[in-house]
């Protein structure tokens, strides 16, 4: 299947510690209801880094009990170890996930044979949709277009989420893989838009945890070829994806989240809830925007 549209890299609700199977359902059932067309648990706005593997599991079930077949879910199954990777990819396969979000390694810093190479293994273990992640800012290694080429000719990519916020990195994707030959996702709020003039499908987002409707909608507009309509509306959301990278995230964009009502602040350590001062410029941003908050 191709992954397209408006979709939010979910945050994992937490409480006294522990994840809030509850809260994550309600969460998921709101994001559906209001347009968004897939989940994205355990991912680095999910806090997937420091989810034990049983805790990913039953994160990855619970979206999946009430997102299957109404929406598309990829669950988050990177690791800086090629044999963990395979067995996350492996566990999201048997949970019935309809894809597997894996982010290049970090802090080994592989080589691009190496990148090449950790991605041809995990297809060959698993023969399942995995969906690459590149975001350089945080892993400090760069999955470069030749390599992501060399991926698709070799069927071991199903496609890429770029959040390199480079437009002209998404042109030479197009040019060397083809238009078609992946799913093109971004994975950069301030960007959707012009990603999805440059030939994306979609967007795994952050914002959306508390915006789901107008997000959707902008990236909708823009699938429909409408981009003055949405270029306006990501213009509209700039103050708003600001403030959701005030502090690392995903803390501003829990806060936001609790600020709705939905989840608890509660983030899991080396992480921490944010500042007053950042707390406060969340707030302001949510509510300049029109958000109602509880």
């Amino acid at each position: 299947m191709r992954f397209e549209g408006s979709m939010v890299a979910i945050v994992t609700p937490m409480r006294d510690g522990a994840v809030d199977l509850r809260a994550l359902r309600e969460l998921t059932a709101w994001q559906l209801a209001e347009g968004t067309d897939g989940i994205v648990p355990c991912g680095t706005t999910g806090e997937g880094a420091t989810l034990t593997p049983a805790e990913r599991v039953e994160v990855v079930k619970t979206v999946l009990e009430v997102a299957k077949g109404k929406a598309a879910v990829i669950a988050g199954a990177g690791s800086n170890s090629t044999r963990d990777a395979i067995a996350a990819v492996q566990s999201a396969k048997e949970l019935g996930a309809d894809g597997a979000l894996v982010v290049t390694p970090y802090y080994n810093k592989p080589t691009q044979e190496g990148l090449y190479r950790h991605y041809v293994a995990i297809h060959d273990a698993t023969r399942f949709p995995v969906v690459a992640y590149n975001v350089p800012s945080r892993t400090s290694v760069d999955l470069l277009p030749e390599t992501v080429a060399r991926l698709a000719k070799a069927g071991a990519i199903a496609g890429i989420k770029e959040a390199t916020a480079n437009m002209d990195r998404q042109v030479q994707l197009v040019e060397k893989c083809g238009k078609d030959a992946l799913s093109y996702l971004s994975g950069d709020d301030f960007t959707a838009v012009p990603y999805l003039a440059c030939g994306g499908h979609g967007v795994i987002s952050v914002v959306a945890n508390i915006a789901p409707r107008p997000f959707a909608e902008m990236v909708h507009l823009a699938r429909a070829g409408r981009f003055a309509e949405a270029f306006a509306a990501q213009v509209r959301m700039a103050e708003l994806n600001r403030a959701m990278f005030v502090e690392t995230n995903p803390g501003p964009v829990k806060a936001g989240v609790n600020l709705l009502g939905k989840v608890g602040p509660e983030l899991r350590l080396p992480l921490v809830q944010v500042s007053e001062k950042s707390l406060a410029v969340v707030r302001e941003a949510m509510t300049r925007y029109g958000l109602a908050l509880a």
